[in-house]
């Protein structure tokens, strides 16, 4: 199983980002979670330039999501709101509909970050995403500095997040199935 793990924040210590490579590192057998990185490559939507000569970090950000069979976001809150690079981001999809249908869920490193992720629920819902919100997971790691192998390594937030990833591949498992049942 592939999951994609999307951080929107660009820091180069983001705690949402130690936390998605957490999650990698946590993973169990047969669950490869890989981290998008390109969100700060991505041009400025403009539906002028989305056509068949869209940019290359454009075509391989759509790319990752269609490989992936979920996709697990971790968001700062800025301004009670959703960063601008990731909503640029999900703009970018918005109508080619790399997620419709697509197994979603939000992980955060700060429980004050409600509204980004009420915000970011909504937004993926108005795309057709299936939002897994029984697998979404947060962590405290607001004021800390806290790396991926910290947060591995600590016992309550390891578990956490692990929970979290198996309930998400128990949840994408469930929507195969349904699928193949039709």
């Amino acid at each position: 199983m592939r999951i994609l793990a999307v951080s929107g924040s660009l820091r180069s210590t983001s705690s949402n980002t130690e936390l998605l490579r957490a999650v990698a590192v946590l993973a169990p057998e047969g669950i490869e979670v890989s981290l998008f990185g390109g969100l700060g490559e991505l041009p400025h939507f403009n539906p002028d330039l989305d056509g068949e000569a869209v940019a290359h970090a454009v075509k391989d950000w759509r790319c990752r999501l269609v490989a992936a069979d979920g996709v697990v976001f971790s968001v700062p809150e800025y301004a009670h709101g959703v960063p601008g690079v990731l909503k640029n981001a999900l703009d970018w999809i918005v109508g080619s509909n790399e997620l419709v249908g697509k197994p979603v869920t939000l992980f955060n490193a700060s429980a004050r970050g409600t509204y980004a992720q009420a915000s970011l629920a909504e937004t993926l819902t108005v795309m057709s995403a299936q939002v897994v919100s029984v697998a979404s997971v947060t962590l405290q790691l607001l004021g800390k500095t806290a790396t991926a192998s910290q947060i591995a390594a600590d016992p309550d937030m390891s578990a956490s997040l692990l929970a979290g990833i198996e309930a998400f591949a128990s949840a994408i498992n469930a929507g195969r199935a349904m699928r193949k049942d039709r």
